[in-house]
């Protein structure tokens, strides 16, 4: 064997070693990855015709990527908030509309990306469409960001209402041009969602679920989800229209950092 022979061999023996090192690595981290509670679900399978648009896990959000933790478009929470979530579904089916959930359970690890986002004051990317009148300085002050989001106890959603029949909701091309999310409706980004004066997520006072200025069938709308949500238990977040706690919440002091996935349940639902 010449010397040239045995360093490649040399050479490639560490190479497989260094691979199985960190594909024990990868799966060892795999393994370790919190779980959920036994009592959450997945919510589509406690109600599968509530639609799921989970805007976290695309691009289409004021971040401009996926954001960490999510890595399945799917609905986790609480059993006790997935049941009366159907309970409100079961309402509103009667009167010719459904439920989309935007996001529900969201990991801390999600919640620490926004964070890392606000802080970045660099990155303005999104600011045309998701935060066009206010100063990225002021996301903490005026509450848009948080170190702690009540999404991490998993019992908080966040939805709208569709009018039946449901039409599909185009995609987002990242790149496209940004328009305020408080823009008339047929300006905006396009959701299949009834009109609610604002788009999901928009950081302005206009999305105050009762702010004085959506009148007419804006605010129909917003009192429509806002009446069928407290009925059953549900409270709202005033700043937002589309926040929901269900109270009492399972885990009101705990937040959690399991991944939005179907392997992070430990019920098997």
């Amino acid at each position: 064997m010449t010397r040239l022979t045995r360093s490649v061999r040399g050479l490639i023996t560490a190479l497989a070693a260094l691979l199985a090192v960190t594909a024990a690595s990868a799966t060892a981290r795999a393994n370790t990855e919190p779980k959920a509670p036994q009592d959450f679900v997945a919510l589509r399978t406690v109600d599968p015709t509530i639609i799921q648009e989970m805007r976290y896990f695309t691009p289409h959000n004021f971040v401009g990527e996926r954001i960490d933790g999510y890595q399945q478009p799917i609905c986790l929470l609480t059993r006790p908030a997935a049941e009366a979530l159907h309970k409100a579904q079961a309402k509103l089916l009667r009167e010719g509309y459904t439920l989309k959930v935007y996001d529900c359970y969201r990991p801390q690890r999600a919640v620490n990306h926004f964070v890392r986002w606000a802080e970045d004051l660099d990155d303005q990317a999104t600011k045309g469409e998701f935060y066009p009148n206010v100063d990225k300085t002021r996301l903490f002050a005026d509450g848009y960001i948080a170190e702690k989001s009540g999404h991490s106890r998993g019992s908080t959603m966040d939805l709208t209402i569709v009018k039946l029949p449901a039409r599909p909701t185009r995609p987002y091309h990242p790149g496209e041009p940004l328009v305020p999310c408080y823009a008339p409706r047929d300006e905006r980004f396009p959701d299949n969602s009834v009109d609610m004066g604002t788009g999901f997520d928009c950081f302005d006072t206009l999305a105050h679920t009762l702010d004085p200025r959506i009148e007419g069938e804006q605010r129909a709308n917003r009192l429509l989800l806002k009446s069928t949500m407290e009925g059953l238990g549900f409270v709202n977040l005033a700043e937002e229209w589309w926040h929901y706690t269900y109270k009492p919440e399972p885990y009101p002091d705990t937040y959690f950092d399991f991944p939005v996935s179907r392997k992070s349940l430990t019920s098997g639902h």
